[in-house]
């Protein structure tokens, strides 16, 4: 595979065939982010791809799912996305699910019937990050949208009938502000209605603006206790019609995967429980991104 730069993707596209379409990142300036840092965007040749589409078919004949990579695959033009979807499903025809990256961009560039397209291509689900619900701390992140377009850009994509995975960040806002956030982050996620909600815990990054921030003091990072009570307050605002919400990631202090709305009564008590002291939390060593 011709795999340039460093190459991302989502837990759950662990055992996935990883294709690069892109690299990089065509936003690149959110503040807490070093992901795509040293890689300028760019969209590889239709050669490199349909040759790497080969090579999987030689060697990646029990993988079931495909994630296409960089950060930014969706902002390909119809025209190029195209040929790499019918080339996977002809030449991988056991693949069940394409994934990809997505961002308010690159959604709104495409009509809902470009996307109605794509899904009947094969592309079964897409991971976006929200972060936060909460204009103020969008902004502060530089995230380049506002919360009324990533409310109107998830609804677009799941009105294809392509699933969508949305990411959250716990202590994002920082103390002041972080139960704001985690109120309208939680209705905003209601809004959407994902089939997949994924909290993840701030880790700053060296070198990324956020974490300069930190450093000359104007960035508080909240503590463990902090992010779990952002975490209940999240939940408690987010109604879902039959999504996940999870909390597993490494990233997490304590983690959690529930089922909404049946799971969402136990799930709030087992999170009093911790903040109450009787459930311990994951140790600072064993986080990691």
């Amino acid at each position: 595979m011709h795999y340039q730069g460093n190459i991302f993707r989502p837990p759950s596209e662990a055992n996935s065939i990883l294709l690069q379409v892109t690299t990089g990142c065509s936003h690149n300036k959110c503040s807490f982010c070093a992901m795509y840092k040293q890689n300028r965007f760019s969209i590889k040749s239709e050669e490199l791809i349909m040759a790497d589409i080969d090579f999987a078919a030689r060697h990646c004949r029990h993988q079931k799912r495909l994630f296409l990579c960089d950060g930014d695959s969706l902002i390909l033009p119809q025209k190029r996305l195209l040929p790499i979807l019918k080339a996977i499903s002809t030449k991988l025809p056991w693949v069940e699910r394409v994934g990809t990256y997505a961002n308010t961009k690159s959604i709104a560039l495409k009509s809902l019937d470009e996307l109605r397209e794509l899904r009947s291509l094969g592309l079964g689900i897409a991971y976006m990050g929200l972060e936060s619900g909460d204009d103020e701390t969008l902004e502060k992140i530089n995230k380049g949208c506002d919360r009324a377009t990533m409310i109107e850009m998830g609804r677009k994509i799941r009105s294809a009938g392509i699933k969508l995975s949305i990411t959250v960040i716990l202590g994002i806002a920082g103390p002041e502000r972080a139960q704001t956030h985690a109120r309208l982050s939680g209705t905003a996620l209601s809004a959407i209605d994902p089939e997949f909600v994924g909290a993840l815990s701030l880790m700053l990054t060296p070198e990324t603006p956020l974490h300069q921030e930190y450093l000359q003091g104007e960035f508080s990072l909240p503590g463990p206790q902090d992010m779990l009570a952002e975490l209940r307050t999240m939940l408690h605002h987010t109604e879902l019609s039959g999504g996940y919400f999870h909390a597993n990631h490494a990233s997490n202090y304590l983690p959690i995967k529930a089922r909404l709305p049946e799971d969402k009564k136990a799930t709030l008590k087992l999170i009093d429980r911790a903040l109450k002291g009787e459930i311990g939390l994951k140790p600072e060593y064993m986080r990691g991104l």
